[in-house]
């Protein structure tokens, strides 16, 4: 197992791969060579699990105004699955699964917003940077959006 930066994995013939949480960061339009990337460092059959945020549908575009772009994700592109997908499929990777756990999500958000809230002084005064008094405002709203999709969550 090893954790870093994609970019500077020299090797080959690796039988699987796992990228949790990096694709937001890649940007859609360098989604062909990320992909094609990933898939020359596999063995043939080798695997890759691809763990990403999406959005509901593929056709939004990021909008600095827009509160997830804004303020969740001000350095991360979100797209829908099918685009990914398709890119994947494109750089010769073979789909096998796909899974949508947007409910699962907001429940793993509820209770970081809830801790959040519940230390929010404490990560005031390391961090130096979050607002005073918020009190965590924004993953508040944040998790009043993911409530929406159905999560049963009522502390933040």
């Amino acid at each position: 197992m090893r954790h870093g930066d994609y970019r500077d994995i020299t090797e080959t013939g690796f039988d699987a791969v796992s990228s949790i949480g990096r694709l937001e960061h890649i940007g859609v339009r360098n989604y062909s060579s990320y992909f094609g990337f990933l898939q020359s460092r596999l063995r043939p059959g080798g695997l890759l699990l691809n763990h990403c945020i999406t959005r509901p549908e593929n056709r939004s575009e990021p909008s600095p105004r827009g509160f997830i772009d804004r303020y969740i994700f001000p350095d991360g592109e979100l797209t829908g699955s099918g685009r990914i997908i398709s890119e994947a499929q494109d750089s010769g990777l073979e789909v096998l699964h796909e899974e949508n756990l947007r409910h699962h999500y907001a429940l793993t958000l509820c209770d970081w917003c809830a801790n959040l809230v519940e230390h929010w002084d404490e990560g005031w005064q390391r961090s130096g940077f979050l607002p005073r008094k918020c009190g965590g405002c924004t993953w508040r709203a944040h998790g009043s959006g993911a409530r929406a999709t159905g999560s049963s969550c009522t502390r933040c």
